[in-house]
């Protein structure tokens, strides 16, 4: 990979990580924002929106879910690994190969029914929000969960690099 590439990819990441960071503070402003206008309108004014509360429990998975990515993207998410602590790194990298390829398949199992679940939603005809199509929604369920697959499986393939580029014991490591 050239240099040239390596700083696009890297740049692209870059906006990634800045668009995730920029989409939960927006989501987590918006619904502290309403839901603090909620309660003041109901205690002061005796009257609220009738939408707020639909949406605020939809902003709610909106950060949930984008969350799980970000933390997908930088291996924060949680993870049993209590074999990893035990054992040298180098031998702790096979299951770590086998637990993110689960989990990139589980994710994309995930999003395959998300998916189908999404073309249900626009079948019935289902709105939310009193006239907004629920599709809409919950379209971020088989993206995100799509994201995730991604990013644990290229962890999956970096763990695989590493071990079979790790010198075996008793070899130099090579620079």
């Amino acid at each position: 990979m050239s240099e040239h590439d390596r700083g696009w990819l890297a740049r692209l990441e870059s906006w990634g990580v800045a668009a995730e960071n920029a989409t939960l503070v927006l989501l987590l402003s918006s619904m502290i924002l309403l839901a603090v206008g909620q309660i003041v309108l109901r205690l002061f004014f005796s009257i609220g929106f009738v939408w707020a509360d639909e949406l605020i429990s939809l902003i709610v998975l909106w950060i949930a879910i984008v969350a799980s990515v970000a933390a997908a993207r930088s291996d924060r998410h949680l993870r049993i690994d209590a074999l990893s602590h035990f054992v040298a790194e180098k031998y702790a990298r096979i299951p770590r190969i086998i637990v993110d390829g689960f989990a990139a398949g589980m994710c994309l199992f995930l999003a395959w029914h998300g998916y189908r679940y999404i073309l249900l939603l626009a079948e019935f005809e289902d709105v939310v929000l009193n006239n907004v199509p629920a599709w809409v929604a919950f379209a971020i369920v088989p993206v995100a969960f799509l994201l995730m697959a991604y990013r644990f499986f290229l962890m999956a393939v970096k763990n695989a690099l590493l071990a079979i580029s790790a010198p075996a014991d008793g070899e130099p490591a090579s620079e």
